[in-house]
């Protein structure tokens, strides 16, 4: 049984943030869940996708954030407890039924997930989806630990019932990916089956429906505002001169800082969990027994802007601070010593920093950029795509995936990356602008996600490029999730239907379509110098496995290459395809047997023929 099905309530057990999550999902009585994976929320979906084979849950990796919305506000509409998550840019895809199914609502408990990530460990941006909440006019609730995220997240589905509301759960990396001990509850029955009750005043939103719908949304909104003042996750704990008010994972380094520089006389803390609306009483109280005000919160001044704006209506003329050049960057991640810091220098505190450890002696650490896997099937794809476009003016728009890591030195293929489909639909503007040739790549679970529109686009209106799919037959980059094009058969699971790309791209009135292997490296070059010549869009289809998705299902056949006598020293091998395989050793170049996968791709490039099969 998967351990977070085990109804043991007291049970003690060392968690994952997104672990946690999903515990409290199921202890909720979740019965429905949908996403689309996306760092660093993808633990969740994994877990919960791990647990409906084992129980009652239905879960779908839907084929991009929109549609999980609306597959899961259909449940919600029909009284099941329902579960959307995904990370910060994919609320984005999903905003535009966010903010009508706000105006709708739903009648069974419904919970959104936004994981946001400080610092973009795994993300084109670092939005702050705060403001998704005041935009939508949504409840939201942020955890600052483990434990209680997953006790939020079965008080969202609560407040979602008593509001007949979708609740927003805003997460942070740090959240998501932190790990403590978390005491389980008592699991809810789930309800697996409901009834939609035909509603046309509340369900169409036709004009004249929707303006008396903002009127409902708005009073929604105000019964919440009330339910956030009393709320148990707005606390103040201390007393004292000093005010502080954070929110998340800010609240601990907060709570640590006090101690640390022996304020606690001085000083007390308002941490806001239920975050939007924002307890406005609660708020100018806080505010009037304090003599200076210090917020802390990561990413944009959400909360700074709502508190300066209640104090200048209470009359309350008092320092409040946060984002400024002398305290809080609205960039990246926070840490407990930048927040030690300036705690320190606003409120005037006497305090040393611990000196830091001296690590003069100590050699410097390589750089490890990131770089795709030893066999990774998309370094020989950009190889060839370079080789056949060679002495060609191209641009190369790429996409979000493994594959953006394309534009590293010396594969170099990717030249303008902004979102999810954005490489279909920006190899239109740049052909019709420009005389350059455009050659874009998409991976197939991206295709699926949002490429496809694009593509029916280019074919409309008759534009000229060649757009490469690399179908590596998963959702490699967050970790090997399902797409509509994957065989699930063999994750040992029946019941699903497999789209295929091939034919999808045909049918959207492509003519021009090729398919090539890419450890072929000399037939795929002439395949795809073809594809360039052809005057319109001509389609690539790159298909071959994920190399770690291959060797998790034991597909690969070990065959590992070396670096034989012939070899005079090119280095042809590491300056053009820079497989993380080799290695120098005395300036020679040498295979990591380990490691190597057995592509050949390297064996067919090296002009002495120096690369041959390792024999065992």
């Amino acid at each position: 049984m998967h351990k977070l099905l085990n109804d043991s309530p007291g049970e003690k057990i060392m968690l994952l943030g997104n672990e946690a999550i999903a515990r409290g999902a199921v202890e909720a009585g979740v019965a429905f869940a949908t996403t689309y994976p996306g760092t660093p929320s993808s633990e969740i979906s994994l877990n919960l996708f791990q647990m409906s084979q084992e129980s009652d849950l239905y879960f779908e990796y839907s084929t991009n954030e929109k549609v999980a919305l609306e597959v899961a506000a259909a449940a919600a509409n029909s009284g099941l407890r329902t579960f959307c998550m995904m990370k910060h840019v994919g609320l984005n895809v999903a905003a535009d039924p966010l903010m009508t199914l706000a105006y709708v609502g739903v009648t069974g408990g419904m919970v959104i997930l936004t994981a946001d990530d400080p610092s973009m460990f795994s993300s084109q941006n670092e939005q702050d989806n705060r403001y998704y909440a005041k935009f939508g006019n949504l409840p939201m609730l942020e955890p600052s630990s483990v434990p209680e995220a997953k006790e939020m997240i079965k008080y969202a589905f609560e407040l979602s019932e008593e509001l007949n509301q979708p609740v927003l759960l805003r997460t942070t990396t740090r959240i998501n990916h932190s790990n403590a001990y978390v005491t389980f509850g008592d699991i809810k029955p789930m309800q697996t089956k409901g009834r939609f009750e035909k509603d046309p005043g509340r369900c169409v939103t036709v004009p004249v429906v929707s303006r008396q719908l903002h009127v409902k949304v708005l009073e929604k909104m105000n019964r919440a505002k009330g339910i956030a003042e009393t709320s148990e996750f707005n606390l103040i704990e201390g007393s004292g001169k000093f005010g502080i008010i954070a929110n998340g994972v800010s609240y601990h380094y907060a709570q640590d800082a006090v101690k640390d520089l022996g304020i606690e006389n001085d000083a007390k803390i308002l941490r806001l969990g239920f975050s939007n609306p924002m307890p406005e009483k609660q708020i100018k109280d806080f505010l009037a027994d304090c003599e200076k005000v210090l917020i802390i919160e990561e990413g944009e001044p959400f909360m700074e802007e709502a508190v300066k704006a209640f104090a200048q209506e209470a009359g309350i003329i008092i320092p409040i601070s946060g984002k400024s050049e002398a305290l809080f960057s609205r960039l990246y991640e926070y840490d407990p010593a930048m927040v030690r810091k300036n705690m320190a220098d606003y409120f005037g505190i006497e305090y040393t920093p611990t000196e830091k450890l001296s690590v003069d002696n100590v050699p410097e650490i390589p750089m490890r950029p990131p770089n795709l896997c030893s066999g990774c099937s998309h370094r020989a794809t950009f190889y060839e795509i370079q080789q056949a476009a060679k002495d060609m003016d191209i641009i190369c728009p790429n996409d979000i995936g493994c594959y953006t890591l394309g534009f590293m030195p010396p594969l170099s293929t990717g030249d303008f990356v902004i979102c999810m489909g954005s490489s279909v639909s920006s190899s239109c503007g740049f052909g019709q602008a420009t005389d350059q040739k455009v050659v874009s790549v998409i991976g197939d679970s991206t295709f699926f996600h949002s490429g496809m529109t694009g593509l029916v686009n280019a074919v409309f209106n008759n534009h000229n490029f060649t757009l490469v799919i690399l179908e590596n037959d998963i959702t490699a980059m967050t970790g090997h999730q399902p797409h509509p094009g994957v065989d699930m058969e063999r994750f040992g699971l029946d019941g699903f239907g497999r789209v295929n790309i091939e034919k999808v791209v045909r049918a959207f009135g492509v003519e021009h379509v090729s398919i090539i292997k890419p450890f072929k490296v000399k037939k795929s070059i002439e395949t795809i110098k073809e594809a360039l010549a052809y005057k319109g869009v001509s389609v690539i289809i790159s298909q071959e496995p994920c190399a770690l998705y291959a060797k998790s299902l034991k597909l690969l056949k070990p065959r590992a290459f070396k670096v034989s006598d012939k070899c005079v020293d090119h280095k042809d091998c590491i300056n053009t395809i820079a497989c993380p395989s080799f290695y120098l050793e005395d300036d020679k170049v040498k295979i990591d047997a380990d490691t190597c996968v057995g592509c050949a791709v390297c064996a067919q490039i090296c002009p002495e023929n120096a690369i041959t099969p390792l024999k065992k």
